[in-house]
Formats: C-alpha cells, structure tokens, sequence
C-alpha cells in the first residue's frame, strides 16, 4: 500500500542543466512512494522452474535482493548459472582484504589517528561499491544493521580501529553458525564499549555497585529473543489476550552477573592491535554464584568463560531465535511485511539446515533468497519494502562502475539528512538502528492496515530532498576520484526511449510501469541529443528520474 511521506524538492546543484524541470513529472509520480512488504505468497507471475532461464527482469530484481546491483554481465550470469548457482558461486568467494589490514595499509594505525574514525568510512564504503563477494556484503549490512554497533557510541581511543575489527567479524561469521557469531560479537571490543560490557565489574555490597546491565538486555531484545515469546511463524504467543513475555528483570540481573570480568586485551596507546582481539576475563572482577538465566541454571563452579558459555548457549538455543532472526533478515533483503508462512518457512531451516545442524547462516540465506515469495513479486498493496537511501546509492555506484583508481573512497559520512543520505553504515543514532524491524507507519494507510515498514523511519521530507540533491551531484560529477562511467549509456543516449529502458531494467528489475517509463523517456527525449553534451545530459538525466521514481524506490 503506498505511503506518502513528501514535500517539494529544491534542487540546489547547477550540474545537471534544467534538471527542476524535468523532475516535474516524476514528482507528479510521487517522489516518495511506499510499501510495506510482501504478505500474499503467490501473488504475481510465477518464478521460474529451477531449470527454467531467468529472464533479464527476474535476474536484476534478484541481484538486487542477494546482492546490490545488477550489471548486463551479472544478469547474464544468474541467466546462465540459475539462482541457486549464482549463490554457490558467491558463497565459494574469498573475502579479500579485511578493513582493518586495510586501515593499517594505509598508514590509519599511526597514533596521529587514535582518535576520531579517519579511513572508516572509506573501508566500508570500498567493500559495499567495490567488493565482488556481493552476497557477504549485503548480508554484513544486513548484520550491522540487527547487531548495532555506531560510532555515535565509542568515546576511546582507537575506536576506528575498533569498527573495522567489527565488520572483519562479521564478514567472517556471514555464512557460519548464529552462535560462532553471537559470541564473537559478544567478545568484540567494539560492541563491548558500545554497550558496556567492556569493564562490566561484580556487585560490591559496600559502595552498592551492581553489573552494568546494558549488554545483558540488548542480547536478549535485540540479538537473540525479542521482547515477547513467539510461535514458530513469529506471531506472538498470546496468554489471556495479551502477548507473553520473553525474559523477566532478574533473567537480566543475572545474565548482568554472567558477563561481569571482560575487558579489552591491552590497551597500549600507539599499537591498535588489541581492537582487532576478543575481550579477555579477569577472575577477580567476575561476579561468582550460581545464576539462572531463562530457567537455566549457570553453577557456582564455572567461572567467567565457563559461565559466558552457557548463557550464550541457552540464549541460542531458544527457540525464538529462529522466527526473530529470520523475519529481520527477509527484511534486510526481500520485503517489509512478511507473511507469517514465509518467516515460518526460513525458521524452519535456520532451526535445521537439513543436516541436523541449527543456526546455518548460509542455509537461512538460500532459503529466504529462493523462497517462493521472494523469487514472486507481490502483487499486495503491501508488498516490497522501501529500499533505503544506503542501498539506492550503493545500487546505482555499481551500476555506472564508481571506482576509486586512488582506492580513497571519499563518500564520506552521509548522515547528514539535508544535504547528503540521512543515513551511512555503521552510524545509526542508537543500538536500534535506523529504524525499527517492527515500525508501522502512523496516520496513514500503511499503519491503518497494520504493514510494517521500516525503511518508512527515514523517510521524510528532508531525507527526500536531501538524497536526490546528493544524487544530483554525483550524477552530475562523482566525488573526489570516484568518476561514474556513462560509456554503455552514451551509446544509447540518442534513442531515449532505448536509454531509459536499459537503465529502468539494472535498476527497477522490470518493477517501473510502462507509464512512468513514458514519462521519464518523454522528459529525457525533450533534451536536444546529436553532440557529446546532449547525450551526457541525457544520460544525468534519466539516471535522476529514475532514481527519483516511487516505482524504483519500492523494491517489490
């Protein structure tokens, strides 16, 4: 169901010439359109056979899921390889250069740079544009994005370093095991300054401290459980009417208790290296007694390592895990609101790969990526998901083959939500990201009907004009060294309506309706062609109002 959440755009850049005019009918369109997410399975043409060819649509509007952006080789290589090929071949990828050998390659871990996050913003933004292993990128994003670590939250020394450490964590634990993963972000330096458990000392009955219980909370609400207990499908489990509680006030004094002693191992002020290591235990600052954390009860004779294990274990094997985890992960990657048999269906396998094993990362990502109701766009006034300003930027830099021949990757940070994205990787405003899993947006259709959306949380009328100004500019030019490459659409920018449909295909994977292709085709056609200007206008300017278009910005 489309939300509208707009108000007219001033286009401040002067590079793309009369480009105010010809944004006018794409603002008719609605520059802000919205959909919540795919609720009807089977809505829509039928995805292909598993040894049926996927057409040119069908392979864009997957690579768009799996990965970021769809280029004519990518697309010819799903159609040849099929889907579950393709993902074979991705899983198969190394990982290449970690960010933090790349900070230290370029001179980040010299002390002039313990402060602050120079170089941070370059290494993620070199991976998510840059990085051929697609599928791990898209799937660290959609991790960064449910296990928040922001650098709004690491007031220390060195916490650049600390954030690559992160990402090199979980680009090493995106196709593994949920529980390799849940204790690797557990012991992480980042995570454990961000939510406190770095330092976390025993009660002392003298001063009356008690264990911080920042981390204890977050795991359980945010990384493992959820607030409320679930079946299978992730409805919520009803008692008496009203949803039942997953954990209880002393489930979280006590798992405070359990992570008490960890700290950073070392802290030397001109070797980073210790940001780039798993937290350490120190038994005299470990809280000792028996604990019980969701019914389980942690002896008194394990100690700190011991006990961490098993209320990491108990929390992993809880079977929330399954349907909270995979319902946020659809949402990364296919749609906003999805069905309760879809979620159903990608908890089953997280639960059980098919091999006894539970927590199989990469089987939970094959499983949601051919699912039925991805491979089918929906046809439900919800369907699809709003794709945010992240994801629009990064699709269209890997469509026209932004590079940075000096590998300075100078985007920068763009939360600014005026002038640039309002939203960048690895800085949302708090631990619960930028937006909630569970947002419905209020007064209007979307929230009278009960449709997720959470993309919905940044979409306003500063974000809106903000993207397509900044969008407008590096159309226009690029930024620092990193130039787009327009040398396939130039060749087509004298036929317009040839133009428009090439581009409409990497980008909207056959999801833009003929009408609006006529009218952007109309408004870039009103461009005198014939000389290299005129088709380099051309060019910007389909590039924008295709970007601009309510049918693209929704990813059905």
């Amino acid at each position: 169901m489309n939300d509208e959440a707009c108000a007219p755009i001033s286009l401040e850049s002067e590079s793309l010439p009369g480009a105010a005019a010809l944004l006018a009918p794409a603002l008719l369109l609605s520059a802000c359109g919205g959909g919540g997410g795919g609720s009807e399975a089977g809505a829509g043409p039928l995805p292909p056979a598993a040894d049926t060819k996927p057409s040119e649509a069908q392979a864009a509007r997957f690579l768009a899921q799996a990965g970021f952006a769809a280029s004519t080789a990518e697309i010819a290589q799903v159609q040849s390889q099929g889907y579950a090929g393709w993902l074979d071949a991705q899983f198969a990828l190394p990982r290449g250069q970690g960010h933090v050998d790349w900070m230290l390659a370029k001179g980040y871990g010299a002390e002039v740079y313990k402060t602050g996050f120079a170089g941070v913003d370059a290494t993620i933004w070199r991976k998510l544009i840059g990085a051929p292993d697609v599928l791990r990128q898209r799937m660290v994003l959609a991790l960064s994005q449910i296990f928040v670590v922001s650098m709004n939250g690491l007031p220390v020394n060195w916490s650049g370093m600390a954030v690559a450490g992160y990402l090199d964590i979980l680009e090493t634990h995106a196709f593994g095991n949920y529980r390799a993963l849940l204790e690797a972000v557990t012991l992480s330096p980042a995570m454990g300054i961000y939510l406190n458990m770095r330092g976390n000392r025993k009660e002392d009955p003298r001063t009356g401290r008690l264990p911080d219980e920042n981390y204890a909370r977050e795991v359980m609400q945010l990384f493992s459980i959820g607030l409320v207990q679930l079946n299978a499908d992730g409805s919520p489990r009803m008692l008496n009417g009203r949803p039942q509680e997953t954990y209880t006030q002393a489930d979280i004094s006590a798992l405070a208790r359990v992570f008490t002693g960890w700290d950073l191992d070392g802290a030397n002020g001109t070797d980073p290296s210790f940001m780039n290591k798993p937290m350490v235990h120190t038994a005299s600052r470990f809280s000792a007694g028996a604990k019980s954390v969701l019914g389980v009860t942690i002896p008194e004779t394990a100690d700190g390592p011991a006990a961490l294990k098993m209320a990491l274990d108990t929390l992993a094997a809880h079977p929330n895990v399954a349907p909270f985890l995979a319902r946020q992960l659809i949402q990364r990657l296919v749609c906003s609101n999805p069905s309760a048999a879809y979620v159903q269906r990608v908890a089953a396998v997280f639960n059980d790969n098919g091999q006894g094993q539970r927590g199989d990362l990469k089987a939970v990502l094959r499983a949601l990526l051919l699912d039925p109701e991805a491979r089918s766009p929906s046809a439900a006034p919800g369907g699809g998901k709003l794709r945010e300003p992240v994801l629009r930027l990064v699709q269209w830099a890997r469509t026209v083959g932004l590079s940075s021949p000096g590998d300075l990757w100078a985007l920068g940070d763009c939360s600014n939500p005026a002038t640039r994205l309002g939203q960048s990787p690895l800085r949302s405003p708090s631990v619960f990201n930028f937006y909630r899993p569970g947002y419905v947006p209020p007064s209007a259709e979307l929230g009278a009907n009960g449709v997720t959306a959470p993309e919905f949380q940044l979409c306003n009328e500063s974000t809106v004009a903000g993207y397509l100004n900044f969008m407008q500019t590096l159309i226009g030019g690029g930024i620092g060294d990193m130039k787009p490459d327009y040398t396939a659409e130039l060749a087509l920018a004298d036929d317009a309506r040839a133009l428009v449909q090439r581009q409409a295909l990497l980008l909207g994977g056959g999801g833009i309706s003929a009408a609006t292709l006529d009218a952007v085709v109309a408004a870039v056609s009103s461009i005198a062609g014939g000389s290299d200007a005129g088709r380099l206008n051309r060019v910007r300017a389909s590039w924008l109002l295709l970007l601009a278009c309510p049918e693209y910005q929704i990813q059905k």
